[in-house]
Formats: structure tokens, C-alpha cells, sequence
């Protein structure tokens, strides 16, 4: 690659070599065709070194080009911005002046200004602020002797929330897959009245924490799309967790008993049958709701719609366009799909207008799910957990969706996020997420990622930021590709706007950060009070694979046995996921041979482990190496538990799929519907007998006689 070029992709933050792990490290150079698809991308030309020289040029003016930024992240004791002046405003009077975002009591603003810089007849000066200001964010105004010019400043906490444990030491909790839950009352998914009885669960047994799968509207009229990472929107919620018989003006009537016994019956969740069902029942409460329009249900609907601004009535738009295609089964004209392509498309406004009960009957899904998470904060409120819920805000948004649709420029186009090879996912994933454009995002003021974290830090206490390293550097794919490169992102930024909304939201943050991670990035992270997971098979002492001992955690550490992506306890054992990769085409015979073998070893160092910390039950004590023809070890989920629990991590999240031996792997990443059926996984137990088995009740006992 030139030098020219690799200067151009470095002024646009686009990496042109990066190391990642498998095995051992290996370092890429990214190929010039990969650098110029991306710089082309972001809106410059490098076709040549000529182009390429404009360009930098380019660059190097547009600073210049503007009085100030869109924007300024700072912190409390840091507060800092710059403006470009022409040398005549610059010599005269310049005041300052800030208010609460919106608000229009404008007060004068303590700010020394210096000179940082001159370029021809102008001059950039650098303004510190001497006013206090608390964390928020304040509309500035500078005038000056030409004019005025406005910004937004954003001050942020040094740290993110932090977690307030009411005198206990250490707490622990279930992490959920929502969805998989099974009940005696429940239509074949798991719905928001499972997740209110599993906060008495919880709460009975002397836990604090619930976390859960991404909660995020998916695909209507492909309810199969069922990766909770890949939503149409993650500013709203997915209406298949609504419990249709607690809403109001439901009559029995509305349920199709006959679909939901034979999804009831079915071995993995059919979606499309307990989905379609749901709506056809939403779809006939909704009319009795329209014919009551002045009931305080109605009128409850009402405020929520009117206090829109503007996501909600896209989304619906979006999903009763989708609703329409389907419809027409590919009738539809080119000139029809044209007109709705993109939320500014010239036909969008006459289609809503023309389906207004379409729209506000999607509207009225998630005005009710909402309504349904808010009983299930109350009843966390009422049992006095510690944090209660504990959400999920995936990294990306699929391509397709409500997101995409409404500002799709919000987007890197032509590509998606993923992830390089690494000992976890040695083929590298390809997730096709749309990706946040860097320099757009930071035009708007961030607000985008300001909703969506605040979308997801609503009645949760905690928030988990799925591969938290995409704040500072995000690999992304080519869409006609295999191999990508990191795009970074303005890591204090996004850093500094996490803490922030942390601190308005009360909530406590959480990085998952398991897979090709910047050395001195995790540290960064709890030197920001940003928690990470202590996850039992990433965290290793050396290359032999020895597991790290209990006090050898971090206090930063939600920890765990597994995640989603990784196979229940006693599936791990047996390497069942290695079998199936193995069947799928995934791995060869010999890579296959190799992954147990590495098992193996794996077992032997568990059983070593939680034989040198005593945390066998007494009653349960193992008798042998279970490797050759003695099956799976008796109590070694009440070990594994103690052992987890005997770990310096202020949090512990047990899997009931771990406490329930299920052999079922959730995702197996890399593999579509077509391939391993991810996402639809049922609990082998229902909630109501989950606290009357001998197995709750011996494993929830192993963690509280540590916690």
C-alpha cells in the first residue's frame, strides 16, 4: 500500500493492519482494495494518488470550515471545547452562554479562551469552562461580534453508574433466554407474566438479578428470524413476550388452543404459530380497545402514542409496509416498492395516511408490551431485588429492519459488522449488522446511540453492551466479502456518553468483551467502573488451559458458567457441540478428533479445579476421572456452582439450562435456521415446578452458602 493511501485511511480511522488471536496471533495487512472500498464508503474519493491528495486536503480543511463541532463530549473535571474564529471576532468581545438541553433559561458560562492554532485569517481558540456543571447535556451559545454560533456539550461522569449492593457483599442471579421459558399458562414462548414469576423466584431465594436475551422487536412477517442480535429495532420490544390474556378487553375466545397445544407439544418454539397466533388475538382485543375509546385503557394508549417522537410512528409505518409486501405476495409494482423504500420516500406518507389502523395497531403492540416490562418493574420494586433486571443491547441491527429503513445514511454502507478469527470462533464471523457510520453518528450529537441506550436501560438496573469493544473499533465485512477491516470509532466519545446516560439511567453497565480484545482495554474498561464477564471457560491462568481459581477473579466481574454462545454444562461435557459441528461441515474429522481431544484435557482440569477448592457437596463427593465409560459426574453442577459463587465477583449469573442438565446449545454461532436451529431451545422445566425439584434447591444452596 502507498504511504499516501495508508495516510488517508489513517485520518479516517480506518485500520490498515490488526493482529487477532486463533491459536496463536497473526497480523493482516489490509489489502489497498479493502482501504479504498471503505474510504468511498465514508464519502472520498482514492482512485489515484491525485484523488487521494484532494481528499487529505479535504480533510485537512473542513475543521476550518465550521465555527464549532455538532458536539463536545467532556467530562466533570475536564471540560474543555474549541472554536474556529475569523482574527477579527477572535480580538473582540466573545461570551458564552449554556442552558439545560431544550430549556431556554440561558445563563452566562465561565470560559477562558486561548489560542490552540492560526491557519490564513483564522484562528482556533480553545475554551475552558470554570462554571460547575453536573453530568448532562447543555445547548451552548457563543456570540461574538459577527454572530452567534450553537453547540451541544455533553458532560459526562468519569465513571459509569455504580452499583449500589443495599449491605450485601456479593449477589447472584439467573441469566434467562425469555424466550425458552417454559409454563403451564404460557402460549408455547415465554412472556412477560414468566418473567414477573421468575422475579418470586428469584426474590424466594434470596437472589437480586435476572438477566435477559435482547428484548428487541424482530422480524413481523418472518417471526423464524429469531436471533434476539439481529432486531428490526433496538429502540422497542418484541411483542412475542406479551401475555396475551392479561390485557385488557381479552376474552377467551381469542385463543387458538388448538395452534398453542401443538407448539406447546413441539420439541424447539415454532415462532410462526405461537406469533400469529398472538397477533390474531392482539388483532381482535385491539378492535374492542377502538370501539372503548374512552376507556382509561384507550386513553392510556393515547398518551403513550402522543408522547412519540417519531421512532414509534416509523417503526409502524416500516412493519405495516413489510405487512403489505407480504400481502401482495411479489405483485407489488416497482414503482410501489420504490415509493416505500426508505422512510423519506415519496409514497410513505400517503401509505400511512391510507393505513392508519394498520400503523396505530402496531403501535398499540408495543404500547402494551411496554405496559407488561413496567408490571414486571414493579414487581422487582415490590421484592426489593438489588438490580432486577439485567438487559441486553446487541451490538448491531439487521440490515433489514425499521432501523435501517428509517436513516439508513446513519449506516456504513455496503457492509455490516462482524468479527476476525479467534480461539472461541477460529473461522471468524460474519454477522451483516448494520454498523453506526462514525461521522454521522457524531453530526447527529450521538443521539441515536443516545436513544437506544436508553431504550435498553429502561427498568433495568443493569445493562450488558454485547462486544463492548465495537465503542472503540468495530470489525466490518464488505457485503460481497469474507474479510474486513476495524473501523474506530471516537472511543473517549462514546465512552464518556455511556457514562452519562449511566448516570442519568441509574445503571449499571456491563461489557462483553469475550474475543479479540486491544491489550489494556479491559482495564480501561474497570478503570471507567464498566464491569466485565468472568465467564469460567474464557478466564485461563496459561496455554495448558488451567482455569483461573476463585480469588484469582476480578471484583469487576458479572461472572458465569457459560454464555448463550456456548454449550449448558452438561453438553460441555459430553462436547456435544463439537459433534454437531462436526456433522454440520463445520469441522473436519481431524479438527473434531482435536476438539476432544482438547476436551478431555478440559474435563481433567474442571475435575482438578473444584477438587482444590473443596467444593464437591458432601453427599455428591466424585469417585472417579468420569472419562472413560462412567458417564456424567453426580453433583458436579453443585460444584461448579460453589465454585462460581466462591469467586471474587460482586455478581454471579447461574443458567437454569446448567442447573436443569440441558443438552440443547442456544446459538451455535456461524449457523443459520437452515443449519442448527438456534434461538428455540426450551427449558427441559416449567417455572412452576422449577421451585419444588431437588436440583433448584441443592444448586441454589451450593451458591448461597457462598454468597
Amino acid at each position: 500500500m502507498s504511504e499516501l493511501l495508508k495516510k488517508l485511511a489513517d485520518k479516517l480511522n480506518i485500520c490498515t493492519i490488526f493482529t487477532y488471536g486463533c491459536g496463536t496471533i497473526k497480523t493482516t495487512v489490509v489489502s489497498d482494495e479493502q482501504l479504498r472500498f471503505f474510504i468511498e464508503s465514508f464519502g472520498y474519493d482514492a482512485k489515484n494518488d491525485d484523488e487521494i491528495q484532494r481528499s487529505l486536503d479535504r480533510i485537512e480543511k473542513k475543521r476550518w470550515q465550521q465555527a464549532m463541532d455538532a458536539i463536545y463530549v467532556v467530562t466533570v473535571d475536564d471540560k474543555a471545547f474549541d472554536i474556529v474564529l475569523s482574527e477579527e471576532e477572535a480580538k473582540g468581545n466573545v461570551t458564552v452562554s449554556y442552558a439545560l438541553e431544550g430549556k431556554s433559561d440561558f445563563k452566562p458560562l465561565d470560559v477562558t479562551f486561548c489560542e490552540e492554532e492560526k491557519r490564513n485569517a483564522y484562528v482556533k481558540l480553545k475554551g475552558n469552562i470554570g462554571t460547575t456543571l453536573e453530568p448532562n447535556y447543555y445547548d451552548v451559545v457563543v456570540k461574538t461580534v459577527k454572530g452567534e454560533y450553537k453547540t451541544v456539550l455533553a458532560v459526562a461522569p468519569t465513571q459509569c453508574y455504580a452499583l449500589d449492593k443495599k449491605g450485601k457483599e456479593k449477589l447472584f442471579g439467573f441469566a434467562v433466554q425469555l424466550y425458552s421459558l417454559k409454563s403451564r399458562r404460557n402460549w408455547g414462548v415465554g412472556d412477560f407474566t414468566d418473567l414477573e414469576n421468575m422475579v418470586d423466584l428469584m426474590a424466594d431465594s434470596g437472589g437480586d438479578i435476572i438477566g435477559l436475551n435482547p428484548l428487541n422487536v424482530l422480524q413481523h412477517d418472518f417471526p423464524e428470524t429469531a436471533s434476539p442480535y439481529a432486531s428490526s429495532s433496538r429502540l422497542f420490544l418484541n411483542p412475542i413476550y406479551i401475555d396475551v390474556e392479561k390485557v385488557p378487553f381479552y376474552e377467551e375466545g381469542d385463543k387458538d388452543g388448538q395452534a398453542i397445544w401443538f407448539a406447546k407439544e413441539k420439541e424447539n418454539i415454532d415462532y410462526t404459530a405461537v406469533y400469529n397466533a398472538k397477533i390474531r388475538a392482539l388483532r381482535n382485543i385491539y378492535a374492542r380497545v377502538k370501539a372503548n375509546d374512552c376507556s382509561d385503557y384507550a386513553k392510556e394508549f393515547d398518551a403513550f402514542k402522543a408522547a412519540d417522537t417519531g421512532e414509534l410512528h416509523r417503526l409502524a409505518v416500516f412493519q405495516a409496509i413489510s405487512e403489505e409486501r407480504v400481502k401482495l405476495k411479489g405483485k407489488a409494482s416497482k414503482q410501489w416498492e420504490e415509493s416505500l423504500s426508505s422512510a423519506l420516500s415519496n409514497g410513505v406518507e400517503k401509505f400511512a395516511a391510507e393505513h392508519l389502523y394498520e400503523v396505530d395497531f402496531f403501535k398499540f403492540l408495543q404500547f402494551e408490551a411496554d405496559r407488561q416490562l413496567r408490571l414486571v418493574e414493579k414487581k422487582i420494586k415490590e421484592r426489593n431485588l438489588v438490580i432486577g433486571l439485567y438487559r441486553d443491547l446487541p451490538v448491531g441491527v439487521s440490515k433489514d429492519s425499521a432501523e435501517f429503513w428509517g436513516d439508513k445514511y446513519l449506516y456504513m454502507q455496503g457492509s455490516g459488522a462482524g468479527a476476525p478469527p479467534d480461539n472461541y470462533f477460529p473461522t471468524g464471523q460474519k454477522w451483516q449488522l448494520g454498523a453506526f457510520n462514525p461521522f454521522e453518528l457524531k453530526e447527529r450529537c450521538y443521539k441515536p446511540f443516545i436513544r437506544i441506550l436508553r431504550a435498553n436501560m429502561r427498568y433495568a438496573g443493569a445493562v450488558r453492551i454485547d462486544h463492548v469493544m465495537g465503542l472503540s473499533r468495530l470489525y466490518v465485512i464488505p457485503d460481497r466479502g469474507e474479510e474486513g477491516t476495524y473501523i474506530c470509532y471516537n472511543e473517549k466519545d462514546m465512552l464518556n456518553i455511556l457514562a452519562l446516560e449511566s448516570h442519568l439511567n441509574k445503571c449499571v453497565v456491563v461489557g462483553e468483551c469475550i474475543g479479540n480484545v486491544a491489550g489494556g482495554f479491559k482495564e480501561m474498561l474497570t478503570s471507567r467502573n464498566i464491569y466485565s464477564l468472568g465467564v469460567l471457560w474464557v478466564e485461563r491462568n496459561d496455554e495448558n488451559g488451567t482455569l483461573k481459581a476463585p480469588h484469582e477473579y476480578e471484583a469487576k466481574y458479572f461472572a458465569s458458567v457459560g454464555t448463550h454462545d456456548m454449550p449448558p454444562l452438561k453438553a460441555w461435557w459430553y462436547g456435544t457441540e463439537i459433534g454437531i459441528m462436526k456433522d454440520l461441515g463445520l469441522f473436519t474429522e481431524e479438527e473434531a478428533r482435536g476438539g476432544y481431544g482438547w476436551r478431555e484435557h478440559e474435563r481433567r482440569l474442571l475435575l482438578s479445579a473444584l477438587d482444590n477448592e473443596r467444593v464437591w457437596p458432601e453427599d455428591r463427593y466424585r469417585h472417579s476421572d468420569y472419562l472413560y465409560g462412567d458417564g456424567y459426574p453426580e453433583g458436579i453442577e453443585e460444584a461448579v456452582h460453589s465454585y462460581m459463587a466462591k469467586t471474587n465477583s460482586e455478581v454471579f449469573m447461574l443458567q437454569p439450562e446448567d442447573i436443569f442438565q440441558s443438552m440443547k446449545v442456544q446459538n451455535l454461532p456461524g449457523t443459520d435456521i437452515d443449519k442448527y436451529p438456534n434461538w428455540r431451545s426450551k427449558l427441559p422445566v416449567d417455572i412452576e415446578d422449577m421451585a419444588s425439584s431437588e436440583a433448584y434447591h441443592r444448586n441454589i444452596g451450593a451458591v448461597k452458602k457462598w454468597r
